[in-house]
């Protein structure tokens, strides 16, 4: 062992550094996911990993993009995928591998594809949908029974947010009329926290509802509008939309959006381009009921009018006969008693005759005897 060779660490490793930059002395682009991105002085800082289908880390490593390059990179990246560089999405980078005997490997960026991150989220979008598909998820809540008197609606907003505006504007006409009322709930709709911001929303009001009133409101309102495109990505999240699915309760989304779908709109009850098309939805249906209400009170109003007449015939009809019985009736009666009080009136004559011949008899009896 004495006979071995010894080298100083900082030899050793400057002998990696020679190797490393002899055999990777150009740019490769190279797949990966990111951990973590920070910024100082105009620099950005990645911790770069690759995970097996186990979601299992295999490999990872630093990487830097400096300042010179970072602007131009980073905002092309923006711009073609609407989303910021952030943990939890894949990237295509170029690259080149340093070694500093100090600092360990990383890999300096020069460029970032985007469109390799739009692939990636378009891919994990469809397995999303996929597994939706297999759960029987995606006609769940479109199973329920659309509402018919809309009372009570539950809002879930991001909170200031210009297509909350934009409802607010017509759903307080609504509720100032007494024919409807919101009850609003706010969470973030960007950034990687956003699904569970959303979820906790949803749970919390829709709990809190049925626990107030003892039933469930009449229709859940998910609204978005006003952002980027790419921001729709944070929405495409398997818990946030299974949840959706399976409420009790009619959902309706209009994220903001004509041409691109997220996973909420595919599960939910009904989708709308925008926060707008939804209040108008609720209203067209308030003013709906309203005139089948108005419809039906004048068709009671016709039948009950129509059926009092026919009462008033009847009852006209059965006062007639009931006058025509009655004077038959005395008519009878009175012939009868005109009938019987001529047979009286015989009958009593006759037993006065009679009388008067007993009593004219017994006198003559009388006489002759005195």
């Amino acid at each position: 062992m004495l006979n071995t060779p010894e080298l100083a660490l900082s030899d050793y490793l400057q002998a990696v550094k020679l190797v490393i930059d002899d055999i990777f002395d150009h740019e490769v682009w190279v797949r990966a996911e990111v951990r973590s991105v920070n910024s100082r002085g105009g620099h950005y800082y990645f911790e770069l990993a690759q995970k097996d289908d186990a979601g299992q880390i295999v490999a990872s490593c630093r990487a830097t993009l400096w300042k010179f390059k970072a602007q131009t990179v980073i905002n092309q990246f923006v711009k073609q995928t609407g989303r910021q560089l952030e943990s939890g999405i894949g990237i295509l980078l170029k690259g080149k591998a340093v070694f500093h005997a100090q600092y360990g490997f990383s890999i300096n960026i020069s460029d970032i594809d985007p469109f390799y991150t739009l692939g990636s989220l378009a891919k994990a979008y469809q397995a999303n949908l996929n597994r939706l598909h297999e759960q029987g998820l995606i006609t769940l809540n479109k199973s329920l029974s659309a509402p018919f008197d809309i009372r009570h609606v539950i809002v879930i907003a991001p909170e200031n947010a210009a297509g909350l505006g934009d409802f607010r504007a017509d759903a307080d006409r609504l509720a100032s009329t007494g024919a409807c009322c919101f009850e609003y709930h706010h969470a973030t709709f960007q950034g990687n926290h956003a699904p569970d911001e959303i979820r906790q929303a949803i749970t919390t009001a829709v709990g809190g509802f049925y626990q107030t009133h003892g039933r469930h409101a009449d229709l859940l309102v998910i609204i978005r509008g006003g952002g980027a495109v790419g921001d729709l990505a944070y929405l495409n999240d398997f818990e946030l939309a299974s949840l959706l699915a399976k409420q009790p309760l009619p959902v309706w989304v209009g994220i903001g959006h004509e041409r691109d779908n997220t996973l909420l709109d595919e599960v939910a009850h009904t989708r709308f381009d925008t926060p707008s098309k939804v209040i108008l939805a609720i209203q067209e249906q308030l003013v709906s009921i309203t005139s089948l209400a108005k419809l039906a009170i004048s068709q009671i109003q016709k039948i009950s009018q129509h059926r009092l007449s026919l009462a008033k015939q009847d009852t006209k009809h059965l006062l007639w006969q009931h006058k025509t019985a009655s004077a038959y009736t005395l008519k009878q009666h009175k012939a009868q008693s005109n009938s019987l009080l001529t047979k009286t009136q015989a009958s009593t004559k006759t037993a006065i005759a009679t009388q008067k011949q007993r009593v004219n008899h017994q006198l003559h009896r009388h006489q002759a005897l005195l």
